[in-house]
């Protein structure tokens, strides 16, 4: 079938769209309804074009998609990245292009191999695996996902069984199966009907209490990020959070300061740790996230409890922000890749959950909460899950309330609250279904006390992770594939 350049133009704006659609599925607008919308959109008139012409509709999407909902990265490199308006646009385009790939090799490859026939599956199944693709390959970057948004919508019971790859798949068979119906195709409605209704029918709850609250306070030091590693940031940084330590009450189990809360080496603060220490009773834990380097000169970014040597560092690292690819070419190239701190190294893979205050808390620094199956593999052994961050990066816009949105689903995934300090925001408890219990303003000096319920017990997706349902997704798209090969128009 020939599509007139009219057509072709408007089926392109409509995937550009669908994009937008997808990111204001999510936080901070919170429309959950408008995900499966927007693939309905794209799943529409996929089957009148080519496998090219199927790829270009599927980047356009992946424009629209990251181009709104990762306007963030223009504020990281442009407004702390010391990058002009220029080249901060051309970075961010880059960026974007590049990611939208993703989604253009899923629809080219999705409309070369798969025919009209069980269409609605094959075309959820690709979905799912195209995310997958995007959550490893070349580190991953599982932002954005098309089941993120869903955490407060009648779908949210579903994530303690898949996970949000769960999640993403029955809101692409949503979409389509919409599309279907509206096309007359009554067959597709009882499908439909159980995908929304079953959660219905689903456990509130998957895990049990496992001992008494813990009562904690989160410090949220609003520091200047363009400041922070320089000797005046070291100094602010020191004497706020030790200021903000000194003012808490005595009845707390655990105190908790944020990712490098400390703009220095473990061993430069250890005076400054020691001291607060001081401030607080002997039996409250203080936890701190930290840089450490080991005896092989090698540096990490790492949560400790003070005054034990155990430690988590960080294994899965943000290219450009902690480590840069390249490094030989890029540094130097522009200011951006100059990074104001020591090259990460990432920490070993089988790491074990702190054991702090009587409760073994599960561990994920800043980007690594995204990680649905990194952070399953740490509720499996803990009680809670601790989350620590400076999404100072981020600015004024929408890329915090996206990262807390993620930490309130691998909540719900895994049936465990997750406790969230940050820099500047957003500082907040979420109880163990992915609902925030306590919230700290953003971009002010902030204590947040409040108290955590450990869990025990597991969900069916902490024992199993992803695994079942990209293995479902697969067999989904097995039966559209065409059996012989054909010329396509």
């Amino acid at each position: 079938m020939t599509i007139s350049p009219s057509r072709r133009a408007l089926g392109s704006l409509s995937a550009v769209a669908a994009g937008v659609l997808t990111t204001l599925s999510a936080a901070p607008f919170g429309l959950w309804w408008l995900a499966p919308v927007a693939a309905g959109l794209l799943y529409a008139g996929l089957h009148r074009l080519s496998p090219r012409q199927a790829a270009w509709r599927g980047w356009c999407y992946g424009l629209g998609l990251f181009g709104s909902g990762t306007s963030w990265v223009y504020v990281s490199i442009h407004d702390y990245g010391y990058t002009g308006v220029p080249l901060a646009l051309a970075l961010t385009g880059l960026f974007v292009a590049a990611l939208a790939l993703f989604f253009a090799v899923t629809l080219g490859l999705y409309r070369r191999l798969a025919g009209p026939r069980l269409s609605v599956l094959s075309f959820a199944g690709a979905w799912v695996l195209g995310e997958a693709l995007r959550t490893w390959l070349f580190t991953g970057f599982p932002w954005l996902l098309l089941g993120s948004g869903q955490v407060d919508s009648p779908l949210a019971a579903w994530a303690p069984i898949g996970g949000v790859y769960l999640l993403s798949l029955i809101v692409a068979l949503t979409g389509a199966l919409g599309v279907e119906v509206l096309r007359r195709s009554w067959l597709a409605l009882p499908p439909l009907a159980a995908l929304w209704l079953v959660p219905l029918a689903l456990p509130a709850q998957w895990t049990a209490p496992a001992g008494d609250p813990l009562r904690v306070a989160l410090l949220q030091g609003n520091l200047p990020q363009l400041i922070k590693w320089t000797p005046e940031g070291q100094r602010v940084a020191a004497n706020t959070y030790l200021s903000l330590t000194a003012s808490l009450d005595d009845d707390l189990d655990l105190v908790i300061w944020p990712e490098a809360a400390l703009p220095m080496l473990e061993e430069q603060a250890r005076p400054i740790l020691e001291r607060a220490r001081t401030l607080l009773p002997p039996d409250t834990a203080l936890v701190t996230g930290i840089l450490q380097r080991d005896g092989a000169g090698r540096f990490y970014n790492s949560v400790i409890e003070v005054g034990d040597e155990d430690a988590y560092r960080k294994r899965h690292l943000v290219p450009f922000g902690e480590y840069l690819p390249l490094e030989s070419l890029l540094r130097g190239a522009i200011a951006f890749f100059d990074l104001p701190m020591p090259t990460m190294t990432p920490g070993p893979d089988a790491q074990s959950p702190l054991r702090v205050a009587g409760t073994r808390l599960g561990n994920a620094i800043c980007y690594e909460i995204i990680y649905a199956d990194l952070v399953a593999r740490q509720a499996r052994r803990s009680a809670a899950i601790l989350t620590v961050s400076n999404d100072t990066w981020f600015g004024a816009s929408i890329g915090p309330l996206q990262h807390l949105q993620m930490a309130r689903l691998r909540a719900l995934e895994n049936g465990r609250p997750v406790i969230r300090a940050t820099s500047n925001g957003v500082t907040a408890l979420i109880d163990s279904r992915g609902r925030i219990t306590a919230r700290a303003p953003q971009f002010q000096e902030a204590v947040l006390t409040g108290e955590v319920v450990p869990r025990q017990g597991l969900t069916p997706f902490s024992r199993t992770g992803s695994w079942p349902v990209w293995a479902l997704a697969a067999l989904l798209v097995l039966p559209g594939l065409r059996l012989r090969r054909h010329r396509e128009p």
